[in-house]
């Protein structure tokens, strides 16, 4: 565990002795010239309990780091450091070992540093089996590059970045198909062609450093990171009120573990929008000059982008065509 911690390091981080407290050198925001500090915090809701399930802890963490570290990005932010809260019924040092390792890969993969957390045992209030997991996450972005509804203007164009999977919201109506269907975990599924266990646990793609690289090489107006609500509720809280995000459905085909849980569950494809990510987990909102840039830049970072649709005047809502 400390081995993959280590390997989230930033520079700016200062060894404490007494472990009591993650230091961060603040001296590098002098690079700056108005730093903007953003912070955000979440958990992984009802996924722990899949993971706890199916006995795989080594991914959890990944999906925390991408529901705290991606909101940030949002903005423009560059995530600087994270800390983390796991709470179990019972310490089992290799479980909680594998947990703190998935999020120190995932602060890696963001490029922020892992400088604390805490572990707490609740006996009596959860089982020996169970735990929960929350972190919370710092960035800066300067002020005069900070992304967001203001800069979107009528013309831009909406990209779509490709999500892992079912990433991290909407796992209370995931299990409830399970349940309802009879469906087993381990269960192959000839549309998944994986076990159904591995596929729901399929980590959150992280996507701070590919948004960051993004709005370093080409014009980006704004973000925004889809998680519980969907593609339409999280897309319009990056729009102003004056303006709409036209979609196309037709762009872009959903995994098939969309259809699977659609399937089993005879889940309306209007409770399907505002549950899932349906496959587009983060989106950036371009001028139409930058759009083919934009997509070529993120393909060669292997992250898949398409056109998903356009900004027109309208009342501050993302819709379907």
């Amino acid at each position: 565990m400390k081995d993959k911690v280590a390997r989230s390091r930033r520079p700016e981080v200062v060894d404490d002795a007494s472990g009591f407290a993650g230091l961060f050198d603040a001296s590098a925001l002098l690079r700056f010239k108005r730093p903007l500090l953003a912070s955000s915090t979440d958990g992984v809701g009802t996924k722990v309990m899949i993971a706890q399930q199916y006995g795989k802890h080594d991914t959890i963490g990944i999906d925390l780091v991408g529901m705290v570290l991606d909101d940030l990005v949002v903005c423009g932010a560059e995530p600087l450091f994270m800390t983390d809260y796991i709470a179990c019924g019972k310490v089992v040092p290799e479980r909680v070992a594998e947990i703190v390792g998935g999020i120190a890969e995932g602060c890696r993969l963001a490029g922020a540093a892992l400088v604390g957390g805490e572990t707490a045992e609740h006996p009596g209030a959860m089982g020996a089996d169970e735990y929960d997991l929350a972190g919370a996450g710092t960035g800066v972005v300067e002020a005069a590059d900070m992304l967001g509804p203001s800069r979107v203007a009528a013309g831009d164009v909406v990209l779509g970045l490709a999500s892992s999977g079912v990433h991290s919201n909407g796992y209370s109506l995931v299990r409830h198909v399970l349940r309802g269907a009879s469906l087993s975990l381990d269960a192959v599924l000839p549309e998944l062609g994986r076990p159904l266990g591995e596929e729901l646990l399929e980590p959150t793609r992280i996507y701070s450093l590919d948004c960051l690289e993004l709005a370093r090489t080409v014009e980006v107006h704004a973000f925004a990171h889809v998680t519980g609500g969907g593609l339409e509720g999280n897309l319009s809280r990056s729009l102003p009120g004056h303006l709409d995000a036209l979609l196309d459905r037709a762009s872009w085909t959903p995994p098939a573990i969309f259809g699977v849980l659609a399937g089993y569950g005879e889940i309306a494809q209007q409770d399907m929008d505002r549950t899932f990510n349906l496959g587009v987990g983060m989106v950036a909102v371009v001028p139409p000059e930058s759009a083919d840039a934009a997509i070529r830049l993120l393909g060669g970072r292997g992250l898949d982008a398409w056109a998903l649709g356009e900004v027109v005047p309208g009342r501050g809502e993302a819709r379907y065509r």
